[in-house]
């Protein structure tokens, strides 16, 4: 009886031991494993045996901006997003804007991760803090709040190959804020606002000016289409007070005495009818040489019979 016990507590003593050395790893993490301080093996994904006693994960310290600092024997393999906590950074020109960033990244190779620095998410957090003072400290205010797409892309780069060398890839960075003290917001407002109101008149003026042209263009097209006119006008009259001297010069039989003697006449009364026709005019005098037209006029009727 005491030998079946003992067999019992050998058996279930084996079974402890060899369960203990059944690891299973989930997709997308992974283990170190450690025989006898120095590192052996990294776990896949699936059902891993180690040999118990001899064999044991390595425990890693994390620094989580989220959770804290926390122990563990995992090590997570799929893309990490780290919100760190907000610093105040110098721009060039010396204005104090408090950052806040967004990191991606991801351990491609978990021995590095664990073995080459002592504590990794600590240091990337140090690195990026670093790295986002030299950069924007490179930039001012104005030049930092409007090429956030350059400054992401420049703090990849540097981070990712600052971090290479401890297993890790460094996909992005992202600045979710950047905000000026509230005396550099209060003047960037006024500034904006007075850019707007700047912009307006600018419209306004732009508006009138292109009524005016449009109007002038209009009033001096009206001008030439007027004057168009009143040309075209003068012309027909022209041809028909022509064709009416050509009709009664060939009425005189060609007599150039008697036609100039008619012209003189016809002349001369227009001028007497200008002379009287103004609203003024309360005496009218008769000239002269009326007379002598007058009977100018009498002998051409006599010449038309």
């Amino acid at each position: 009886m005491e030998i079946l016990i003992l067999s019992l507590i050998v058996l279930l003593a084996v079974v402890i031991i060899i369960a203990s050395g059944l690891k299973i790893v989930p997709q997308g993490m992974t283990m170190i494993i450690e025989r006898l301080g120095r590192y052996h093996k990294t776990l896949q994904s699936g059902l891993n045996f180690i040999l118990p006693v001899f064999d044991k994960p390595r425990t890693i310290s994390w620094d989580l901006p989220s959770d804290g600092k926390r122990k563990t024997v995992w090590i997570d393999l799929r893309e990490q997003v780290y919100d760190y906590p907000k610093q105040n950074v110098i721009t060039k020109d010396n204005v104090n804007v408090e950052i806040d960033a967004l990191l991606y990244f991801e351990i491609t190779d978990p021995v590095k991760a664990v073995y080459e620095v002592a504590n990794l998410t600590k240091a990337i957090e140090m690195l990026t803090q670093t790295t986002l003072r030299n950069v924007l400290g490179e930039l001012e205010l104005d030049e930092s709040l409007t090429s956030r797409d350059t400054i992401n892309s420049k703090l990849a780069l540097i981070l990712d190959e600052a971090t290479n060398k401890w297993g890790v890839k460094v996909n992005r960075v992202e600045l979710k804020d950047i905000t000026p003290p509230v005396s550099i917001q209060e003047e960037m407002e006024r500034q904006m606002k007075a850019e707007r109101e700047k912009r307006a008149t600018i419209l306004i003026a732009e508006g009138e000016k292109q009524a005016r042209i449009l109007q002038a263009e209009g009033m001096q097209e009206a001008e030439i289409k007027k004057a168009d006119g009143e040309a075209q006008a003068t012309k027909l009259r022209a041809e028909a007070e022509a064709e009416a001297l050509e009709k009664i010069k060939a009425a005189m039989g060609g007599d150039a005495d008697a036609y100039s003697k008619y012209l003189i006449a016809v002349k001369y009364i227009d001028a007497l009818q200008e002379m009287v026709s103004g609203k003024d005019n309360k005496v009218v005098y008769m000239p002269y040489e009326a007379s002598a037209v007058l009977s100018s006029l009498g002998g051409i009727k006599d010449i038309l019979k």
